[in-house]
């Protein structure tokens, strides 16, 4: 997938077909929340698996019921598709429970 950063309006549509992520310091990100320490940690992992499989890795800050992605693509400053597609993947992890 090309590394182009996408203008504000490519941003824009594309985070419609989102659900609560938002856009920051040409950073995508959301929060999730966990009932404890051991599910933040294990969801942590899970996402870990699918950025060493897309090759593309997200700041993460976690803890206690929660973990938080911010995801951009450093060598083309700025947010890209990868960035929706890694932020696409992580939802389906949410979704597959």
């Amino acid at each position: 997938m090309e590394r182009k950063r996408l203008s504000a309006e490519e941003i824009e549509a594309n985070l419609s077909g989102l659900q609560n992520w938002t856009i920051g310091n040409d950073k995508l990100s959301k929060k999730f929340e966990f009932a404890n320490f051991a599910e933040s940690l294990g969801f942590v992992n899970r996402v870990g698996e699918i950025a060493e499989r897309l090759d593309h890795h997200p700041d993460v800050l976690f803890g206690w019921g929660y973990a938080e992605f911010f995801i951009t693509t450093h060598d083309a400053g700025g947010i890209t598709a990868r960035d929706f597609e890694l932020a696409r993947e992580i939802d389906a992890v949410v979704g597959k429970g």
